[in-house]
């Protein structure tokens, strides 16, 4: 008997098989894509996206302002090897292409360069940060199809797990810190001496605030990237509540100098402590450090 076509079977197959793990479907904030294969020379443009892949384990072969990173955002850590391909806003283009990327990831902030981007290499887009979405919930969403495109969704989904079950400890840390009657918290970020920015409703720090079972005092409309710019002497209406700056610059030095800063009742009644740097416009992972970081630093002036 012919084996002839039990191997055309077999070819067909074959080649049916490497078709579809050729071409995969994939997610971004503008809709689905279809790539010629799974990325593994990937460049990050912006640093919510860098720090996607790396909790992924996906170390990409280049990102944008990494010195700029390594101060604001610090963790996931940049390995070395990674490439430095100018700012986020004018990225060198020219060095980009001489890599051979075979994906280039980018957010709002290079959105304009999409159709050039474009001649390099496939572009997909993640939009985070606007006032019309969630900011966690888009990070979140965002970061489990950046898993689908490396082949990493299993990953992705023991990591939040993992981020639920640390909310979950910090929360009966601050819990058993404050004997039950957890503060409201303001958290902010210093503008200049005399002004700072408040983080809005939508904000992935509004967010890390409310999974640690705290509340938000002096709540914020919902702007683009989860921040409003106010004077200093809005503080002046907290009284009671918590205030915790971010900031990877210490500004101690300059705070001691301040009257009007030391007239603040928080400040009188030593309701205030710097947060450890994080970055607070970042991927899925960063909501968790934030709410490590607001946990230490109210865990460091809890009450006697």
């Amino acid at each position: 008997m012919s084996t002839f076509p039990y191997s055309w079977l077999m070819l067909c197959s074959l080649l049916f098989s490497a078709t579809s793990q050729a071409n995969i479907r994939v997610k971004d904030s503008l809709g689905e894509h279809v790539l010629a294969q799974t990325p593994t020379r990937i460049v990050a443009l912006n640093w919510d996206l860098a720090e996607q892949l790396l909790e992924l384990g996906v170390t990409p072969l280049a990102v944008a302002n990494i010195k700029d990173y390594q101060t604001w955002v610090v963790k996931p850590a940049i390995p070395d090897a990674v490439q430095d391909v100018g700012t986020r806003t004018e990225p060198n283009l020219e060095k980009l292409a001489s890599l051979k990327p075979d994906l280039i990831l980018i957010a709002s902030p290079q959105k304009d360069l999409m159709v050039r981007l474009q001649t390099i290499a496939p572009v997909l887009y993640y939009e985070t940060y606007n006032a019309d979405q969630d900011s966690a919930a888009a990070a979140i969403e965002n970061f489990k199809n950046i898993a689908g495109v490396v082949g990493k969704s299993t990953r992705a989904e023991q990591k939040l797990n993992d981020m639920k079950e640390r909310f979950r400890e910090l929360k009966q840390q601050l819990n058993d810190a404050y004997n039950g009657h957890l503060p409201s918290v303001v958290a902010i970020r210093f503008a200049s001496q005399t002004t700072i920015y408040l983080y809005t409703n939508q904000s992935t720090t509004a967010y890390a605030i409310k999974q640690l079972g705290l509340t938000v005092e002096r709540p914020q409309a919902a702007k683009k990237w989860g921040i409003v710019q106010k004077r200093l002497t809005e503080l002046q209406y907290v009284s009671k509540g918590y205030v915790i700056y971010f900031d990877a610059i210490d500004q101690q030095n300059k705070l001691d100098k301040s009257m009007l800063w030391k007239a603040l009742p928080f400040v009188r009644n030593g309701h205030v402590n710097q947060a450890q740097p994080v970055w607070n416009y970042g991927g899925a992972m960063s909501i968790q450090y934030i709410a490590e970081s607001i946990t230490q630093s109210l865990l460091e002036i809890k009450p006697q």
